[in-house]
């Protein structure tokens, strides 16, 4: 008997999206990736639909003194707002049509999902837009830190009221590690380590944090996370270390395996030749054999709202290509070593 979520959500095999699909009907989208994905389907966030659909101001909106530019960026009330006021608690209409569409068709469903991914900004990626927005430093993100817990406590309440108990996984979303250095760090690297634990602490499910492109997957990793979402390319060599000690402590790897920045041309052999290239080498370089496969998520490498919803589907279709496969080898591997 265990108290850990993952003990039961996760398994070898599994394929998910990470975060924005190109529709404009959401519906349409609940459908793909429910389809697709059945045993653990993401809530999409739909930022073609409308600008609140960007992960910046599904969040961003629930601090009183921020308001959402027509871009979809987040920038201060001229007149204050109510600053300093609590979060608000629920979750405004037209920020999160995506997830509410993907809920209803799920719970409609004669066998709905037994467990459901969903993902929101993380507090170092809003943190820093407020600060470029014009809060001071420590205040912006601690200003971040309570609307990203806002933001998850909300979802958590409305996937439990629309589909009931399942098995949540709740992945931060945070583009701001690509280029942390490059921000100035408005943040000192210990209390971004802080401020990320605190809010994933704060997750009733499964956690885990989504590093895009050569992001600093050494400060996610170090804010503990159950599940590390990153693209699975040579840049994870500089951080094959950080990799094995992560699987040795029992965390997840989503495998960003299918690219997101070309188009969605390369077939699933090739794809996985290159995902097996990578495990090889981090094998070398000290990962566990076993858990890189057996620990192992299948997912795009980003959001896939830069593409035309038939690519999309590509993508998604290809990440349960290759995920059967993991969950092949996982089995294989649980065989040879007899467990």
């Amino acid at each position: 008997m265990t108290d850990d979520p993952a003990e039961t959500l996760l398994e070898p095999g599994l394929a998910t999206g990470i975060g924005s699909l190109p529709h404009t009907d959401p519906r349409r989208a609940a459908e793909l990736v429910l389809d697709v994905h059945p045993r653990l389907p993401a809530a999409p966030q739909l930022p073609r639909r409308s600008a609140g659909e960007q992960m910046l101001a599904q969040v961003g909106v629930l601090l009183p003194e921020v308001e959402v530019a027509p871009d979809g960026a987040v920038r201060l009330r001229p007149d204050g707002g109510a600053a300093g006021g609590e979060p608000r608690p629920e979750l405004p209409p037209g920020h999160h049509d995506g997830l509410r569409a993907f809920l209803a068709v799920a719970a409609a469903r004669p066998d709905p999902p037994t467990r459901v991914k969903v993902q929101t900004v993380g507090p170092l990626t809003l943190g820093t837009a407020l600060w470029r927005a014009g809060l001071a430093a420590e205040r912006a993100f601690v200003r971040a830190g309570e609307a990203v817990r806002a933001a998850v406590r909300a979802i958590e309440e409305l996937v439990a009221a629309t589909v009931g108990p399942v098995g949540l996984c709740c992945v931060l979303d945070e583009p701001v590690l690509a280029r942390w250095p490059a921000v100035g760090e408005p943040l000192p690297r210990e209390q971004a380590i802080d401020l990320l634990s605190g809010v994933l602490a704060s997750v009733r499910g499964v956690t885990g944090v989504h590093v895009c492109g050569e992001g600093d997957v050494r400060l996610a990793f170090e804010a503990g996370p159950k599940v590390l979402a990153v693209p699975a390319t040579g840049h994870l060599l500089r951080y094959a270390d950080t990799v094995a000690r992560h699987l040795d402590a029992g965390g997840w790897i989503a495998w960003g395996a299918v690219p997101t920045d070309r188009p969605i041309g390369e077939g699933p052999d090739v794809l996985w030749r290159k995902l097996v290239t990578l495990w090889c080498e981090l094998t070398r370089r000290g990962a566990d054999p076993r858990a890189v496969r057996t620990q192992a998520i299948i997912t795009p490498a980003c959001g896939l709202a830069g593409h035309g919803p038939s690519q999309a589907a590509r993508a998604l279709g290809l990440c349960r290509t290759l995920a059967d496969r993991v969950g092949d080898q996982a089995v294989a591997t649980r065989l040879t070593v007899g467990a």
